[in-house]
């Protein structure tokens, strides 16, 4: 890799001092290295698609898993790998954290020393009287949650059209395996390891005893039905719009994917450990 955009969340702190001492170091390598301009960040957006140049090889995020995954949906459909420098919280999509550890990471990417995995996204849609109004994509979740916060939500869940059951709960997770590790985890879902090919569907604050999480083949077409208003759909945390009655969400696996740079000869299973402990 010769040429990198360069993503930072101004809200960070120390993000700025990174940004530099990131870009002043792959151009003493010889390397290309453009970054975003802050005065364009709008609406806690971090990056703008028109301005990343075709021949980009590479986007450094610095931030958290948050600025990742924003910058994976803006730049969705390019193929162009993410790495992350951790300037957040906890972070499991992010690969560095320390200074030295930065520096070895640019060396890495510079002399070819690293392997890219692909993630599977999510689709969708909301079909209201026939015709699809609103759709996204996510890296993460897709989210039906509550307007109203004391009222439970009612929705009926079908699979490939086949009825699976009604639920009445504060909202439901759709989530990836990349996804499984953050707002699913936190609902009480499993952990699904990141390169598997399966969505994992976890109730919120569900109103029955019997309500547990179903993992489903990547394959499997969901579509949710809304009997009444008060819904909310979200992408990834970014709100897409109220739901109606009788509006329907398709949820599928997107043909899109995101493409993360691995460093760390570390297996899942070490990676999630580390984070269990706070390394």
């Amino acid at each position: 890799m010769n040429v990198f955009y360069i993503v930072a969340n101004p809200e960070k702190e120390g993000a700025a001092d990174t940004e530099k001492e990131i870009v002043d170091y792959l151009h003493s390598r010889g390397a290309k290295a453009i970054c975003q301009d802050w005065k364009d960040f709008l609406g806690g957006r971090y990056t703008q698609p028109s301005q990343v140049p075709e021949d980009t090889e590479c986007v450094i995020t610095i931030g958290g898993d948050g600025t990742l995954i924003q910058a994976a949906r803006d730049l969705a459909g390019r193929g162009i790998p993410f790495v992350g420098v951790n300037r957040g919280h906890l972070g499991y999509l992010t690969q560095v954290s320390r200074r030295e550890d930065m520096l070895s990471m640019l060396d890495a990417l510079l002399e070819g020393k690293y392997t890219l995995e692909r993630r599977m996204m999510l689709e969708g849609r909301i079909l209201r009287t026939g015709k699809i109004v609103a759709g996204d994509i996510a890296l993460n979740e897709i989210v039906i949650s509550r307007r109203d916060m004391l009222k439970p939500l009612h929705f009926r869940l079908l699979v490939n059209g086949e009825f699976l059951n009604d639920y009445t709960a504060d909202g439901m997770i759709f989530a990836t395996p990349t996804g499984s590790t953050a707002y699913n985890l936190s609902a009480g879902g499993p952990i699904i390891a990141p390169g598997a090919r399966m969505m994992v569907l976890t109730p919120i604050c569900s109103h029955a005893l019997n309500a547990r999480s179903i993992v489903l083949p990547a394959e499997d077409q969901l579509t949710i039905q809304v009997p009444e208003e008060g819904h909310m759909l979200a992408f990834d945390g970014n709100l897409a719009g109220e739901l109606y009655c009788g509006d329907q969400i398709l949820i599928q696996q997107s043909i899109v994917e995101t493409v993360l740079v691995q460093l760390k000869k570390i297996s899942f299973l070490q990676n999630l450990s580390n984070k269990m402990i706070g390394v």
